[in-house]
């Protein structure tokens, strides 16, 4: 498997990993700079020359995957027998120098309602590192026409059409998935609201809408759901910065992303 082949598949795995590279080389070594080796917690795929230097690496590779190492590292090897090794002698008489990049598991984020402000959303979303679940009850919303605007995405999109009960996608999103709640359909924005809050390996949740459809909405989640007032609180509405109060679409859905990346931010990289 190619290392980009292996960059893949972590990241369709959801797995983090760390992508080894021989930056520099002096002298005689086992691989040429530019050779690579992708570790997983518990696979790796390619070389970067074997003995020590690998076995070392791949070691290294996997405390910065269990610490959640952000920053990458280089790592010196000298490759003669007089260096006392952890994985035994290499004596090829060269040095080389090995760069540790971590591969983290990309946030992700689930847009339900794919409307007008939706769709401007996801077109801004669709640029970042994300991995983004875009859901709807109406198949026109999801036409691959309309969704074409998307076509150049950096973000991986993923598409739901839930005709009858959208919120039985949120057991099925990743742990962590930020949601974003903007349907076109207040009973169905509170059906999800209700299931958000019952779903617990979810990240943060966003309801679109006015302050008085929010008195109404917390009112059903405490009385018909059951919900006390901290359970409730997870959701925040409206979303979007305050400070900007434009009505367009294309404004609304600048500001709810701004939000959700100051969101990002806040927990940290």
């Amino acid at each position: 498997m190619t290392w980009v082949a292996a960059v893949a598949r972590l990241r369709e795995r959801r797995e983090s990993g760390v992508l080894v590279t021989v930056a520099t080389v002096r002298g005689h070594a086992p691989r040429k700079a530019g050779a690579k080796l992708v570790v997983g917690q518990s696979e790796a795929w390619g070389s970067i020359g074997g003995g020590n230097c690998e076995a070392v690496a791949i070691d290294r590779a996997r405390e910065m995957i269990a610490a959640g190492k952000a920053e990458p590292e280089l790592m010196d090897f000298a490759l003669n027998d007089k260096v006392t090794n952890q994985h035994g002698v290499q004596c090829c008489g060269g040095t080389i120098s090995v760069l540790l990049e971590p591969l983290p598991v990309v946030r992700a984020v689930a847009v339900f309602g794919v409307g007008h402000v939706g769709l401007e959303l996801a077109r801004i979303l669709a640029r970042q590192e994300l991995d983004l679940h875009l859901i709807d009850s109406r198949a026109d919303m999801l036409t691959k026409e309309r969704l074409d605007v998307l076509g150049d995405a950096m973000a991986q999109v993923h598409v739901h059409h839930t005709p009858l009960l959208p919120e039985e996608v949120l057991e099925d999103l990743p742990r962590g998935t930020h949601v974003l709640i903007m349907t076109h359909d207040h009973a169905e924005d509170a059906a999800l609201c209700d299931a958000a809050l019952r779903t617990g390996h979810l990240g943060s949740i966003g309801l679109i809408g006015s302050a008085a459809k929010w008195v109404r909405f917390r009112k059903r989640l405490s009385t018909e759901g059951g919900h006390d007032d901290a359970t409730i609180e997870r959701i925040k509405t409206p979303i979007g910065l305050a400070d900007i109060t434009g009505k367009e679409p294309a404004t609304i859905a600048v500001s709810v992303a701004a939000d959700l990346l100051r969101t990002f931010e806040a927990e940290g990289d």
